[in-house]
């Protein structure tokens, strides 16, 4: 077989998708657009019919749904759900890529590896890093870990999801990746939120609101860089100049952001937390250090 027909065959494989809310019938339509039979089987059977409908083909039972593929992708709440929806295929895993883009914790996600890899099945783990609508888009982008040879062996199919970042062999680097961007979004979602409430209590519109806090959001990347060509590269090395902005410095915005949302009569969870973070610097006798210094007590918890 030349080269041409083995891109072909690989093009054309069946895909199995299992677990079809928004983002597995989003991943469902990108592999059929691309040309690949898929299969697809969900515990609500009605959830299949869009799918089925713009050409999937419907399983009746996950063991058929595993059958009819190499590749079975997992969309699901959790990885216990995994569990639940392949008990009774666990003698059809063997010789197949598992790749379970469900969210759930890395160690559970390690176990899971292991589980399969006993029923002779390669596994990946993978997140997704954009909403549903996006998937198969230029922008998107799926983070992987495990098997490196099962990540080959499908790098094509899986492309269409959105661009594959390879993390390494540790099943349980690429949940870790996706827990930590997911860390950075929702607290950022929570701050943005907690700064229009505040600028509500003055009587501006949220639309009015957000419009000045997002641009201020996406300089983000840009304050960090300023200070440093690559970020990061200090605190890999345990460094923290204090020449510009200081953990005291920092400390005392956040002990007027605290006043300011007590005055207000607004909820005190999340200020009081990045409060906390300098003060704990601040009495470990670090205030003169950058602010990148309150990674000591998010390092080891006081």
């Amino acid at each position: 077989m030349n080269e041409q027909q083995n891109h072909t065959t690989r093009t054309n494989s069946t895909v199995t998708v299992i677990g079809l809310g928004p983002m597995g019938q989003a991943m469902t339509r990108s592999l059929l657009g691309a040309g690949h039979p898929v299969t697809v089987w969900n515990r609500t059977a009605g959830r299949a019919d869009g799918v089925v409908t713009d050409g999937a083909m419907r399983a009746e039972t996950p063991g058929e749904a595993v059958e009819a593929s190499d590749l079975v992708i997992l969309s699901l709440t959790d990885y216990q759900a995994m569990y639940d929806v392949l008990d009774g295929a666990t003698g059809s895993l063997a010789g197949r890529t598992l790749v379970n883009l469900s969210s759930d914790t890395p160690d559970r996600t390690r176990e899971a590896a292991a589980w399969a890899a006993a029923r002779g099945a390669a596994f990946l783990t993978g997140g997704v890093m954009v909403p549903a609508p996006m998937v198969g888009t230029e922008a998107a982008y799926v983070y992987y870990s495990g098997r490196e040879e099962g990540m080959q062996s499908h790098l094509a199919t899986l492309a269409l999801l959105g661009t594959p970042k390879y993390l390494g062999e540790d099943p349980g680097l690429a949940q870790m990746m996706y827990q930590a961007q997911l860390a950075v979004f929702l607290t950022s979602l929570s701050a943005l939120t907690h700064a229009t409430a505040m600028l509500g209590t003055a009587g501006m519109r949220a639309s009015e609101a957000l419009a000045e806090l997002l641009s201020s959001a996406a300089s983000i990347g840009d304050i960090l860089r300023a200070g440093e060509d690559n970020p990061g590269t200090a605190l890999d090395a345990g460094e923290h100049p204090g020449d510009l902005s200081t953990v005291t410095m920092m400390g005392a915005t956040a002990d007027h952001i605290v006043e300011t949302t007590r005055s207000l009569g607004l909820d005190l969870a999340l200020p009081l937390a990045v409060q906390a973070h300098y003060r704990h610097a601040i009495e470990a006798g670090h205030g003169s250090d950058n602010w990148t210094r309150i990674i000591d007590s998010i390092r080891v918890p006081r």
